[in-house]
C-alpha cells in the first residue's frame, strides 16, 4: 500500500531532478529564450525557466513601449548568478551575437553588405552593418580622399575583406566594392560593344599621345593619329576636357578591357577620292607643314599631305637642305608627280613648274664647242666646271694633258679658277656633259716621241720625287720616269736628300712605249 508520505517523497524527488536538469542545460554565454514576467518603470523581469529570474534595463530595447507581459525574447545568459542572486542577462549582446552568427552563416570574405558609417576612429571609420565593422581610410574610395568627414552618417555598400572569428572583428572596403561594380559595368558594356559602332563619350583626360574618353563606366583611348585626317600636333588643338563627342569603336581588347576609338572615322577619308581630285601633272597649292633633311611635307587639304623630295626642288640649284627654299607655314604651288591611294602617299615637285634646262641643252651646247666655265669642284678623278647656273661638265683626269700625268687635278687648277675646254659629249637623260682640256691643242706625242730613241742623251727637270723613283719633264715637254733601279746606289738610298724638285738633270732614254705613252729614263751612265 502506497502512503501519502511516499507520494510526497516522489514529488520532491521529481522536482529535484527537474531542477538539476535545468541547471545542466544552461551555459553561460549562450542565447536562451525568456518570457517577460513584469514590466516596471525602468526594467523588465525575465523568466528563462531557471531557478531565478533576471532583470533587463529597458534601454536595451529599441522600442520599450511596445513590450507586453508574456512576450518572449532572446537574451544572452552572461552569468548564472549575479550579485543579487539573480541570473545576469543581456538582450543587446544577444542581438549582437545573433547578427554575428547570421553574418558568419550568410557571409564570408568577398561578400557584399550594406552599412552606415557612424563613427570616425584612428585609421578609418566604424561602420554599422548590423554589427560593428572597421573601414580603413585607404579603402573608403578608389581615389585618395581629402575630406573624410564628408562620409560620416552616409550609407553605402561594402565588401567584406577580412573576418576575425576569434576577436569577432570585421574589416570592410568601399573601394573594393566600387572596383567590383566598375568591373561588372565594364564587362557588361564590353559585351554589348561592337567594332565600327558609333558611341557617345566625354573627354576625361588629354595627354600628348591622345585623349581618354569616358563612354559611361568604361574609358576608351582616342589616339592622336585617329583624331583628325589632318595633321595634329597635340590633342588639345581639337579637344577640351569635358567635351561631349561621338566616336567610332575601331578596336576592342576584351581580355584586357581596352577600347580603341576614332574621331576622324566619323567622316569619310579624303584619300577615297584623292586620285580623282589630284591627277598627275596638276598644279595645286598647299601649306608647308614640316621641313626635314630629305624634303618638305605640304598639306593640300585636311588629311591630304604630299612630299616634295629634296631632289624635286630645282633643276639646276644644288639644294643642301629644303629649308634653303621653304619654311613651315609657307603657301606654295606644286605639281602632282604621283598618287598612291593605298599607301596614302603623294609625290610633289617644285622644279616641274619651270622648264627643264636639260631638255634644250643640245640647242645651247654642241659637241666640239670650245666652252669656258668656273671650276666648281675638284676630285681625284677630275674637275667639275660650271658652264651655266646648275649645268656642270666634267673634265676627266685623263683629259687634262696630252703629255703630263697629274697625281691630282689640284696640281693644275684651283677651285674658282676659270678654265677653257672642248665639249666632248652630252648625255641629256643622265644630265651629264663630258669636257676635255687637252683637246684644246693637237696631240704632240707622236711628233715629240719620235725624236727619242734608246740611248739618246737629254736634259730634264725633276717634277716629282716618289719612293720608287723620279718623274722628269724633258726639254720637249714629255714626261718620263727614272725608276730607282736606274739610279746609282750612292744616290738611290736617299732620293729626297740627293735630288730636289725643279732641279735640272742629265738623263738617258731607256725605252719609249708608244701605246702606253710611257718613257723610261736612266741615270746609270750619269755620275
Amino acid at each position: 500500500m502506497i502512503t501519502h508520505e511516499s507520494n510526497e517523497n516522489q514529488a520532491t524527488s521529481s522536482f529535484a531532478d527537474l531542477y538539476e536538469d535545468s541547471i545542466k542545460t544552461f551555459i553561460e554565454g549562450e542565447i536562451v529564450k525568456g518570457k517577460i514576467l513584469a514590466i516596471r518603470r525602468n526594467e523588465a523581469l525575465i523568466d528563462i525557466n531557471f531557478k531565478s529570474e533576471g532583470i533587463l534595463n529597458l534601454e536595451e530595447f529599441s522600442d520599450p513601449a511596445s513590450l507586453h507581459v508574456g512576450d518572449e525574447i532572446d537574451v544572452m545568459l552572461e552569468s548564472l548568478e549575479g550579485e543579487n542572486g539573480m541570473v545576469v542577462l543581456s538582450k543587446r549582446k544577444a542581438d549582437h551575437q545573433k547578427i554575428w552568427d547570421e553574418l558568419l552563416n550568410n557571409s564570408n570574405e568577398g561578400s557584399l553588405v550594406e552599412g552606415r558609417i557612424f563613427k570616425k576612429v584612428r585609421g578609418g571609420f566604424m561602420v554599422d552593418i548590423g554589427t560593428e565593422a572597421f573601414l580603413p581610410a585607404s579603402l573608403v574610395d578608389v581615389k585618395p580622399v581629402k575630406n573624410l568627414d564628408a562620409f560620416l552618417g552616409q550609407t553605402f555598400k561594402f565588401m567584406i575583406v577580412k573576418i576575425n572569428h576569434k576577436r569577432k572583428n570585421v574589416v570592410v572596403s568601399r573601394k573594393d566594392f566600387l572596383e567590383k561594380e566598375r568591373e561588372e559595368v565594364k564587362s557588361k558594356f564590353l559585351g554589348n560593344l561592337t567594332e565600327n559602332q558609333v558611341v557617345k563619350g566625354r573627354v576625361k583626360n588629354i595627354t600628348d599621345f591622345g585623349a581618354f574618353i569616358d563612354l559611361g563606366g568604361v574609358d576608351g583611348l582616342l589616339h592622336i593619329t585617329d583624331i583628325s585626317w589632318g595633321r595634329v600636333s597635340h590633342p588639345s588643338e581639337i579637344l577640351s576636357l569635358g567635351d561631349e563627342i561621338q566616336v567610332v569603336v575601331i578596336g576592342i581588347d576584351r581580355d584586357n578591357g581596352k577600347v580603341s576609338l576614332g574621331l576622324k572615322q566619323i567622316t569619310a577619308s579624303p584619300w577615297e577620292k584623292a586620285e580623282e581630285k589630284y591627277s598627275i601633272g596638276n598644279r595645286v597649292q598647299g601649306v608647308v607643314t614640316n621641313v626635314l633633311p630629305y624634303g618638305a611635307f605640304v598639306e593640300l587639304e585636311k588629311g591630304i599631305e604630299g612630299l616634295i623630295h629634296i631632289s624635286e626642288f630645282s633643276w639646276t640649284k644644288r639644294i643642301n637642305h629644303p629649308s634653303e627654299v621653304v619654311k613651315t607655314g609657307d603657301r606654295v604651288e606644286v605639281m602632282i608627280l604621283s598618287v598612291d591611294k593605298e599607301s596614302r602617299k603623294l609625290s610633289l615637285g617644285l622644279k616641274q613648274l619651270e622648264d627643264n634646262p636639260w631638255d634644250s641643252i643640245e640647242t645651247r651646247f654642241k659637241v666640239g664647242d670650245v666652252v669656258e666655265g668656273k671650276v666648281r669642284n675638284i676630285t681625284d678623278y677630275g674637275i667639275f666646271v660650271e658652264l651655266e647656273p646648275g649645268i656642270d661638265g666634267l673634265i676627266h683626269a685623263s683629259d687634262l694633258s696630252w703629255t703630263r700625268k697629274y697625281a691630282s687635278p689640284n696640281e693644275m687648277v684651283k677651285k674658282g679658277d676659270a678654265i677653257k675646254a672642248v665639249l666632248l659629249g652630252i648625255d641629256k637623260e643622265s644630265h651629264k656633259i663630258a669636257l676635255g682640256h687637252k683637246q684644246l691643242s693637237d696631240d704632240p706625242w707622236t711628233e715629240l716621241s719620235n725624236s727619242l730613241v734608246t740611248g739618246t742623251q737629254t736634259q730634264g727637270k725633276i717634277i716629282k720625287i716618289v719612293n720608287f723613283g723620279l718623274f722628269v719633264e724633258l726639254d720637249n715637254g714629255l714626261e718620263g720616269l727614272i725608276h730607282i733601279s736606274e739610279i746609282p746606289q750612292n744616290l738611290a738610298g736617299t732620293l729626297e736628300k740627293s735630288f730636289s724638285v725643279g732641279s735640272t738633270i742629265d738623263v738617258a732614254v731607256l725605252s719609249v712605249d708608244h701605246d702606253a705613252r710611257r718613257i723610261a729614263l736612266s741615270l746609270r751612265n750619269q755620275s
